[in-house]
């Protein structure tokens, strides 16, 4: 347990296990693991992105590594859909191989393995993560749509791809992950220090909120189908766990970036596929078993792939 990897990982791998075995015996049941996702995502989540961002100013964030991260999601995302094709479907395949989990896995896994600097970081990606990439997601599904209904003549509800998109960016501002990170870099700003009678529940709140996102993680894997799907999942989750992480490695490497910034980038892009693309799917009602297998797949395989890098990250 001395060693960081372990350390960090550990707690985190019994965490998912002890939601596994809940979720098997039926201890959780769906509808409480809907609420308890609200619970997680509407109050611990915020208490703990605000109160962690409302000490950090604004020179301390770095952005460079944000935008290196994003440079090899886009290449990521471009290269699948060569290999697809310009649809639908390949489109949600892309999103699977470049979007991370950096709250539910990446906070708890991060503040286990590089404290409080390492939070900081991360929710500088954090802020934009969701913003970018799901609103170049909802620019190409939209655009696409539109094509392949002209393409088969079907009639059906007609929706102006930039009204769709410019509601995704509200949608992926006014949320509860980034709008908590912006109000605490916002306080932050006037110099004020968070009550002690309103910071210690902040506090609890957040602390609360690592064994728990986790546990749930562990308990919505029972419920995700895999079966034939597997093999398509495998490939994206490879893809998502350790090409993403390698291209973030290169690319930071070859333009000078190293320490801590480096290492939470490319740990951030080793992290399993994120939730928001199986909402994605279901939304545009493509690839919906494809996606929650390789969110399955992605997450089971993290337990290995995200200790190789986490192992091999201190070496760049």
């Amino acid at each position: 347990m001395s060693h960081p990897v372990l350390s960090a990982l550990l707690p985190v791998v019994l965490l998912i296990a002890i939601g596994l075995i809940a979720g098997k015996a039926g201890w959780i049941r769906a509808e409480a693991t809907k609420d308890l996702s609200n619970l997680v995502f509407m109050v611990l989540s915020p208490a703990l992105l605000f109160r962690t961002m409302s000490v950090v100013h604004l020179e301390q964030l770095d952005f460079r590594p944000v935008a290196m991260y994003f440079v090899c999601a886009a290449l990521l995302f471009v290269a699948v859909l060569v290999w697809q094709g310009l649809n639908r479907r390949a489109i949600l395949m892309a999103l699977t191989a470049t979007f991370s989990n950096t709250v539910a896995i990446g906070t708890p896994l991060v503040g286990l393995a590089y404290g409080q600097a390492g939070l900081v970081i991360l929710f500088a990606l954090i802020s934009v993560h969701a913003l970018v990439l799901l609103t170049l997601a909802t620019l190409m599904l939209e655009l696409a749509t539109v094509r392949e209904t002209a393409a088969t003549g079907a009639a059906g509800e007609e929706r102006h791809p930039l009204r769709t998109v410019l509601e995704a960016v509200r949608s992926g501002i006014v949320h509860p992950v980034p709008l908590p990170i912006i109000v605490g870099l916002l306080f932050a700003q006037t110099g004020w220090l968070i009550p002690p009678v309103l910071d210690r529940p902040l506090l609890l709140l957040g602390q609360a909120f690592g064994p728990l996102a986790l546990v749930l993680v562990g308990v919505s894997l029972t419920r995700v189908p895999v079966g034939v799907q597997f093999k398509g999942a495998l490939g994206l989750s490879l893809l998502k766990n350790l090409l993403l992480p390698a291209l973030v490695a290169a690319l930071g490497w070859a333009t000078g970036l190293s320490g801590l910034p480096l290492t939470v980038m490319v740990v951030a892009a080793s992290l399993p596929v994120g939730a928001n693309v199986f909402m994605f799917s279901q939304r545009y009602g493509v690839a919906q078993d494809l996606v929650a297998a390789s969110m399955a797949v992605s997450t089971a395989l993290a337990l290995g792939t995200v200790t190789l890098v986490m192992a091999l990250v201190p070496w760049l």
